[in-house]
């Protein structure tokens, strides 16, 4: 849909993100077989269904936004405040929006599937914490000993993206719960002694867009893996 903004076709899924759409579409359809049938358990797999479905627009919204920001981003050449132009300004604030709204999306996502994985693999994460996110339901996974292949393999991936994930997190909540994010960089220069405040620098947009796509990665990988090993379960 945003490719449109650029002129450009719509996207085909392709490499890893198109392996994790396909295991999402693999076992939606299962789920769906198994729903046509005389079960005691037809509606609870209906509902997986959807929430898979939710899933698979989740990752297209968030795939979307991220693309949008990586081209908005890319047209933004200033690295001051007062060095943008109208039309580089205009570039910045899109790409501040879709930055946004990706970084947002990828904490999203992963609760969503979190909240899947707790309820398709009975986990019970809620008796732990009421509100959950899916870093609790994989460290239940792991304390508690079952699905322990899934759990490792899905640790692995949250350790390996420690630190662009621990950033893209800190940024999510200082939107959510603080202030706009990208104002921060520019309320800790104004508090440096001896500032000059027509000097504000923006913030590094190539270290931001590198953190989203790792975040980006990590999300795909991860959805690889839990719906491949959801659909197994479900046999």
């Amino acid at each position: 849909m945003l490719r449109s903004i650029f002129g450009e076709p719509p996207r085909k899924w392709e490499g890893a993100p198109a392996e994790a759409v396909r295991e999402i579409e693999s076992y939606i359809r299962r789920l769906r077989d198994k729903a046509n049938g005389i079960h005691e358990d037809n509606a609870r797999f209906r509902k997986y269904a959807i929430w898979s479905e939710g899933l698979l627009r989740s990752l297209d919204e968030l795939e979307q936004s991220r693309y949008a920001a990586f081209r908005f981003g890319s047209r933004v050449t200033a690295t001051i405040v007062k060095e943008l132009g109208d039309a580089e300004r205009l570039d910045y604030d899109r790409y501040v929006y879709f930055d946004k709204n990706a970084y947002i999306r990828i904490f999203a996502l992963l609760d969503k599937l979190g909240t899947l994985l707790n309820d398709a693999l009975s986990l019970e994460t809620e008796k732990v914490k009421p509100h959950f996110s899916y870093f609790t339901v994989l460290r239940r996974m792991r304390q508690d000993g079952r699905h322990r292949e899934l759990g490792e393999k899905l640790g692995h991936w949250k350790e390996a993206y420690k630190p662009p994930l621990d950033r893209l997190r800190k940024r999510r909540n200082t939107e959510v719960h603080h202030m706009n994010a990208e104002l921060q960089d520019d309320l800790l220069q104004s508090l440096e002694p001896e500032r000059d405040l027509s000097r504000l620098r923006l913030e590094d947009l190539s270290a931001q867009l590198n953190d989203l796509e790792d975040g980006w990665d990590m999300v795909v990988k991860t959805l690889a893996i839990s719906f491949a090993y959801l659909r197994s379960n479900a046999e």
